[in-house]
C-alpha cells in the first residue's frame, strides 16, 4: 500500500471524527501516512483534532495528525481532499431558514432558495480549494465534496476546472443499508435515479429478482395505517402515479404546503437546533478523556458519512470496480440528460476513475421533467454565484418548481442577497 496524505478541509466540523473512524476500519487496506485538518475557526480545529490524535493513538496508528489554517499547506502534496466547509457556518443557516419561512417559501439548506444562498455562497470558496488543489496537490489528487448543496458544487467544478472531483451525498447508502436490513443475508441491489437531493429508487432486486411491486404495495399499505416512514412511504395514489420511491427530500416538492407551514410551526429552525447540538458535541469532545466518538453526534443526522468516502478512496487505491452513487458528469448515463449535467447516479469505480453506468431507457416523464427543472435552476444559480449577479439568482428562483412567484422570489431574494 503506498503512504497518503489525506487533508480534511473544514476540519473542525463535528463529523471529521467519523470520517477518521472509516480510515481505522479500513487500516489494512488504505495507509494514512499524513492526515492534515484545515479550518479557519481555531478554538473548534484545536478541539475537534485532540479527538481525531486521541482516536488515532488509541487505534495504535502510526498516522501523522497535523493542524494548520492554511490552505496552501493543507492541500501541499495531499492524494485525496475532503471538502466539508460551511461557509458561515450554521448561524448563515439558521439565518437562511428563518428569513424563507418568513416569506412562505421553504427553509430548508439545501433545496429552495435557502439552498440557492448556501450554494452561492459555499461555490466561490470550493472553486477556490479546486484550483489551489491543481497548483499544489498531487497530480491526479482527489476532491470528495461534502459541502452542500454537493450536487451543485459538483456541477461548478467539475465543468469550471480541470480537478479530479465528486460530489458525495450520505443518502444513497442509507438507502441501500435499508433495504439490507429489510432482506439480511441475501444479496441486495437497488435502481437509482436523480439528482443530489432530487431522486428516486427505481427498483429495487433481491438475489437478482426485482420486489419492487411486493414493495410498493407494503408501502402503500404502510401509508393507510398512519407511517410516515421517509422515502419508503407515500400516498397510493401517488405511488401509482410515480410507481417509485422518493428520497426524502422529494417530500418537499409532493407536500410543499405542509412542509413549509411544519417549519414555520416549530419554535426553532433545524439550523439553530444544530448549533445547540454542535455546542453540546464540541463540549463532549473537549474531554480529554474521550477516545470515540459521542452517541450525541447522532442527533446531528448525516449518518455514514465516513463509509460512503472511505470505501470510495478504498475502491480507487485498490481498484476494486465497485458500484457508488454518486455526483458526476452524467456522460450519457441518463439519456435524457445533457452530457455535461452533474448528476446522482450509480458509477464503477476503480483505480483509472469513476464512470457512470448506463441506465438505459427510462420513461418516466414527471421524473425527467422534474429532474430537468431543477438542473436549469442549478446552472442559474451557479451562474449568479460565479458573477455575483443578482439577475441570474432571480432567474434561477423562478424556474426552481418550490419558488416560480415573481413577487416572493423578488422579495425574499432582496431580503437574503446580502
Amino acid at each position: 500500500m503506498r503512504g497518503l496524505k489525506v487533508a480534511v478541509i473544514g476540519a473542525g466540523s463535528t463529523y471529521t471524527p467519523e470520517v477518521i473512524g472509516g480510515f481505522i476500519d479500513r487500516a489494512d487496506r488504505i495507509n494514512v501516512d499524513e492526515l492534515v485538518l484545515m479550518d479557519i475557526i481555531d478554538e473548534k480545529l484545536h478541539i475537534v483534532a485532540g479527538l481525531v490524535k486521541r482516536i488515532v493513538q488509541n487505534a495504535g496508528l502510526k498516522t501523522r495528525v497535523v493542524t494548520t489554517l492554511s490552505l496552501e499547506e493543507a492541500l501541499e502534496g495531499a492524494d485525496y481532499v475532503l471538502g466539508q466547509i460551511r461557509v458561515g457556518g450554521l448561524a448563515m443557516r439558521a439565518s437562511d431558514e428563518k428569513a424563507a419561512l418568513g416569506y412562505n417559501l421553504l427553509g430548508q439548506e439545501t433545496t429552495g432558495i435557502a439552498g440557492m444562498m448556501k450554494g452561492i455562497r459555499t461555490i466561490p470558496a470550493v472553486l477556490h480549494i479546486a484550483e489551489t488543489m491543481e497548483r499544489l496537490s498531487k497530480p491526479g489528487a482527489w476532491l470528495i465534496n461534502f459541502s452542500n448543496p454537493s450536487g451543485m458544487v459538483a456541477e461548478a467544478v467539475l465543468n469550471r476546472t480541470g480537478v479530479n472531483m465528486v460530489g458525495l451525498c450520505n443518502s444513497p447508502i442509507n438507502i441501500k443499508l435499508h433495504y439490507e436490513k429489510k432482506f439480511p443475508g441475501r444479496q441486495v441491489s437497488i435502481r437509482y435515479v436523480g439528482l443530489n437531493h432530487l431522486a428516486w429508487v427505481t427498483d429495487v432486486f433481491v438475489d437478482g429478482v426485482s420486489v419492487m411491486p411486493e414493495l410498493l404495495k407494503q408501502a402503500a399499505d404502510e401509508y393507510k395505517k398512519g407511517s410516515t416512514e421517509g422515502y419508503l412511504t407515500a400516498p397510493p395514489a401517488l405511488l401509482k402515479s410515480v410507481p417509485a420511491f422518493p428520497c426524502s427530500y422529494i417530500n418537499y416538492y409532493y407536500f410543499r404546503d405542509k412542509k413549509i407551514k411544519e417549519f414555520q410551526d416549530k419554535p426553532e429552525t433545524r439550523g439553530e437546533e444544530c448549533l445547540v447540538n454542535e455546542a453540546e458535541v464540541l463540549k463532549e469532545y473537549a474531554d480529554e478523556t474521550l477516545c470515540n466518538v459521542p452517541e450525541s453526534l447522532k442527533k446531528r443526522g448525516g449518518a455514514n458519512y465516513s463509509t460512503a468516502a472511505v470505501s470510495l478512496i478504498d475502491s480507487i487505491e485498490n481498484d476494486l470496480n465497485s458500484i457508488h452513487v454518486l455526483n458526476v458528469r452524467n456522460e450519457g448515463a441518463y439519456p435524457f440528460m445533457a452530457y455535461e449535467d452533474i448528476v446522482e447516479t450509480a458509477c464503477v469505480v476503480n483505480r483509472s476513475g469513476i464512470r457512470p453506468v448506463s441506465y438505459g431507457t427510462f420513461e418516466q416523464p414527471y421524473i425527467t421533467g422534474l429532474m430537468q427543472a431543477v438542473k436549469a435552476y442549478e446552472k442559474l444559480a451557479i451562474k449568479a454565484a460565479v458573477t455575483k449577479d443578482k439577475s441570474y439568482a432571480l432567474a434561477a428562483l423562478m424556474v426552481h418548481p418550490l419558488v416560480g412567484d415573481y413577487d416572493k422570489a423578488q422579495a425574499a431574494l432582496d431580503g437574503m442577497w446580502r
